[in-house]
């Protein structure tokens, strides 16, 4: 959902100057080199990998953003104010302007040569994504089989699934009925197969809820689906209420640092 309303918005337009505010959003080269590489260059499309945006220049070149937990664009007129946090300015040919805040400070840009994504490090050891044709039961189970991760863990860990959030991990496991404190490699194939489908079909559900979402044209964030989709949500915030299938409570754990719901009766 980011990348295409970003897409929207800029791609077709050209850079005419781009500044950036805070050094270390792009830690690897230099505010000057990162001004230079992006000034003047087209932007021919903006696509993802994962949670990175891709902005693919006319120069040669790929500006990678990560939004991480706060991080955010605003597009706005060339003479409007930046929010507070603002890191990054990129002024369009059009008048418009582009801006990155990011309150938190964790986001992350990078520029590299086109030619060179498949070998950049935050790139190259990203796992298949859900909807790729090499995201099979069969690659799933196999990769399961040689993780000692709890089962939740490894769903969010993107060298085993690329793209696979929070919410959603929750999601499919409840789906799939499968305890989230379950060790991966105790998963069987039937088991797998099962997960498989679920984490496909929830992402594909939530897709579809967000593609009716009405977005402020100003902003682009990366918490489009969740208002839209949780009316859908069968254990994710629903801590102390009944489950929908079974009745029992659904109850709340504390994995890697990140809430998961679950059933104790129906995930086993």
């Amino acid at each position: 959902m980011v990348a295409r309303h970003l897409r929207g918005l800029i791609a077709g337009r050209t850079i005419a100057k781009a500044q950036l505010l805070r050094a270390k959003l792009a830690s690897e080269i230099t505010p000057r080199q990162f001004a230079a590489w992006l000034k003047g260059a087209r932007i021919e499309d903006v696509t993802r990998r994962g949670k990175h945006i891709l902005a693919h220049l006319s120069n040669g070149r790929t500006w990678i953003t990560h939004l991480r937990m706060t991080g955010r664009f605003v597009h706005v007129d060339a003479d409007e104010a930046p929010p507070p946090h603002t890191h990054a300015a990129f002024w369009l040919d059009n008048g418009r302007k582009l801006l990155f805040a990011d309150q938190r400070h964790f986001g992350m840009m990078m520029v590299v040569k086109t030619a060179e994504l498949d070998s950049v490090s935050h790139l190259s050891k990203l796992a298949p994504e859900p909807f790729d044709p090499a995201f099979t039961a069969a690659y799933l189970h196999e990769t399961l089989q040689r993780s000692k991760q709890v089962i939740k863990l490894f769903l969010l860990d993107q060298t085993k699934v690329t793209g696979l959030g929070n919410i959603y991990a929750a999601e499919a496991l409840h789906r799939a009925k499968i305890n989230p404190q379950l060790l991966a490699n105790k998963l069987s194939l039937s088991r797998a197969e099962a997960l498989h489908s679920e984490i496909v079909a929830v992402l594909a559900e939530a897709i579809e809820a967000g593609s009716t979402l009405e977005t402020d044209p100003r902003e682009v964030y990366g918490r489009y689906g969740d208002g839209v989709y949780e009316d859908s949500w069968q254990v994710y915030e629903r801590e102390g209420q009944p489950c929908l299938t079974c009745g029992t409570a659904i109850q709340r754990l504390t994995q890697g640092g990140r809430s998961t719901y679950f059933c104790p009766r129906c995930q086993r």
